[in-house]
């Protein structure tokens, strides 16, 4: 019950009724209330097969990458007081931390996630900033002290997230060097519906 209010209050009411959901085998989306509420949004489920690195290895991939850009984030201590000596911790930060994540370029797709999925990317407070005001209320400055240190922090753990990422992948991976004309083994043990000669 927590997982679908989660996904009324988060995913229906920001993007609407998706025409398609792609899920691991939890047994919670197999459920019956998961079941009729496929019927009724008229929703379609696919649920990824075991043994497809291209689906699993993503989503882990991303995930990882989200739990690394955390525990930098948390490293670094943020903690903001502002004039009033409230005390902000690394949790009020999150939704900078995901703001900056989504408007950061990625390496594959060289654009940012908000462009791939909504053609743009939404402006930001330091995109308007105007340094000429005078008479600024305090708790104003303060919130907006607090915004631009968040959000520097969170790219700063970003880029040093994905520095870390590919010096881990290009320290473990090696280009096969494979000519044209060259016989390779593939092992077919995970490919039930493979058609044609297996030789």
């Amino acid at each position: 019950m927590d997982t679908a209010l989660l996904f009324w209050n988060n995913i229906l009411s920001t993007f609407g009724v998706p025409k398609i959901i792609i899920s691991d085998r939890d047994p919670k989306f197999k459920s019956e209330l998961w079941t009729n509420l496929y019927d009724i949004l008229w929703t379609k489920v696919a649920f990824y097969t075991a043994y497809n690195p291209q689906t699993d290895g993503l989503a882990e991939r991303i995930i990882q990458k989200m739990e690394e850009i955390i525990r930098r984030f948390c490293v670094y201590g943020m903690e903001y007081k502002g004039h009033e000596a409230y005390t902000h911790d690394w949790v009020t930060f999150l939704l900078e931390v995901q703001l900056a994540y989504n408007t950061s370029q990625h390496s594959t797709t060289r654009k940012s996630p908000s462009l791939v999925e909504k053609g743009w990317n939404p402006l930001l407070p330091v995109d308007n900033l105007r340094k000429n005001l005078l008479n600024i209320h305090p708790t104003a400055n303060d919130f907006h002290d607090m915004w631009n240190m968040a959000c520097d922090t969170a790219s700063k753990c970003i880029a040093e997230a994905q520095d870390y990422n590919k010096q881990r992948y290009d320290q473990k991976h090696m280009e096969p060097e494979f000519k044209e004309g060259d016989q390779v083994l593939v092992c077919i043990l995970n490919f039930n519906n493979l058609k044609g000669p297996k030789e």
